[in-house]
């Protein structure tokens, strides 16, 4: 571990040079994980203005007359966690999870994601990327947290992810002829080069962040297969190409080799879960810059759900057991080939709120504990294209911090333990609290 005796600009900190009239927050916290660096810094003090980050300076600050003080001496402060991959308006809960869309309303699962967006930020998540819903809910509840109505992590939402005929995430998978209709763009569902343009421009119109699509069938859908390529090469062309017009990142669901591989030649911005890639496909991905997120608690959540009789339809059940199984052997080997990874858990498969397990099998996996870490920050950041706002603690980010009990960089499990939130500057979780 490093301690701050060398100067302050040479660690790439600012001295304070403002404060508003109301005083400031300094934050003294026993080691700091700034995000960038690999090691972390002894006995600092972080000064708060507003929701911004003002300064960092070695030493514990003493406070001037309205300074407020946190103590975190005995704690290590990293900047606010990001989960790259959930699903924050619903959580599954076996064979019932297939019949809420026949018995929940619009209503439900808005109120349902205010419930799991607060525990997501207890969790230490202030950001959080929501990779599909069912009825926009999710970009309304981002305006409700951004507003201060609710309290829950920033989020950038995809709305309702895009899918193609039966694919994955059609939203009338194994439902009776009566029922299943001809459901089309506005309901993200495409084939063809013209529906893939509407179904982008109909995200955008409804408000979402980014775009979702699943490019190869997946393990929860009611359909047979969990790997088969669901896209056209020309169908993902229009997508990636009219995201880009409008300023919108690509996220693509893919267990399958050729689905994950024609994504990426596509020019998509990250795959998420990546079961069967190879070393053909790392490269691929390794040459465009595409992101892993690897979901790896989704993976051991449905192999281990999947032994229960009756948790799953028996059309599902082989999938998670097959596929489930998979994902930390391929995380393992995409970390050891050097593809990018960002931190992602597909949380609303497991509980919210378990997100830092992630981190423990990531480490498990081979990953050290402070890329672990920084999967979760600087990456996080980076896949999101708001690194210059979030991901490290630097002098005129957003206030966005968090704190453990403890050293995680000597044991990760702390990860999952956290104690102290504060979100732009607000805190929201303390350990006294």
């Amino acid at each position: 571990m490093t301690s701050l005796r060398r100067p302050l600009f040479a660690l790439g900190f600012a001295t304070l040079t403002h404060l508003s009239a109301h005083g400031a927050t300094l934050i003294h916290a026993g080691t700091l994980i700034d995000g960038q660096q690999d090691q972390p810094h002894q006995r600092v003090t972080v000064i708060i203005d507003g929701n911004t980050i003002a300064g960092i300076e070695a030493g514990y600050r003493q406070p001037a007359k309205g300074d407020d003080v946190i103590d975190l001496k005995d704690a290590t402060l990293m900047p606010g966690l990001m989960d790259m991959h959930t699903h924050i308006s619903s959580q599954h809960n076996g064979a019932r999870s297939y019949m809420e869309r026949f018995t929940l309303n619009e209503a439900d699962y808005a109120i349902n994601g205010v419930m799991y967006a607060e525990r997501t930020l207890e969790a230490g998540f202030t950001t959080i990327r929501n990779l599909g819903d069912s009825h926009n809910e999710t970009v309304a509840l981002r305006n409700a947290i951004a507003q201060g109505k609710v309290r829950g992590p920033r989020i950038f939402t995809a709305a309702k992810s895009i899918a193609t005929t039966g694919g994955h995430a059609d939203p009338t998978n194994g439902r009776s002829a009566d029922l299943m209709g001809d459901p089309g763009p506005r309901q993200g569902v495409i084939n063809g080069i013209a529906d893939a343009r509407k179904a982008v421009r109909q995200r955008y119109k409804d408000g979402a962040d980014l775009i979702k699509i699943t490019a190869t069938g997946g393990v929860l859908s009611v359909a047979k297969s969990g790997q088969n390529p669901q896209f056209m090469d020309d169908e993902l062309a229009a997508i990636v190409d009219t995201a880009k017009d409008y300023g919108m990142k690509v996220a693509v669901h893919a267990h399958g080799k050729e689905g994950m591989e024609r994504a990426i030649r596509a020019g998509v911005d990250s795959i998420e879960h990546g079961t069967y890639m190879d070393d053909e496909t790392m490269a691929l991905m390794k040459k465009h810059g595409t992101y892993y997120v690897p979901t790896v608690m989704a993976g051991n959540w449905v192999a281990e759900k999947a032994k229960i009789d009756g948790f799953f339809p028996e059309l599902v059940r082989p999938k998670a057991a097959t596929i489930g199984p998979l994902i930390l052997d391929t995380f393992a080997r995409a970390h050891k080939a050097g593809v990018k990874i960002a931190f992602g858990t597909d949380s609303g498969v497991s509980a919210h709120g378990d997100n830092g397990l992630e981190f423990k099998l990531m480490v498990d996996a081979g990953m050290s504990p402070m890329e672990a870490i920084r999967s979760a920050t600087w990456h996080g950041a980076q896949l999101l294209g708001e690194s210059a706002r979030l991901g490290s603690v630097e002098s005129g980010k957003l206030a966005d911090l968090v704190a453990v009990p403890g050293n995680p960089l000597e044991d990760i499990t702390l990860m999952q333990k956290i104690h102290f939130v504060m979100k732009d500057g607000t805190v929201v979780k303390a350990p006294d609290a």
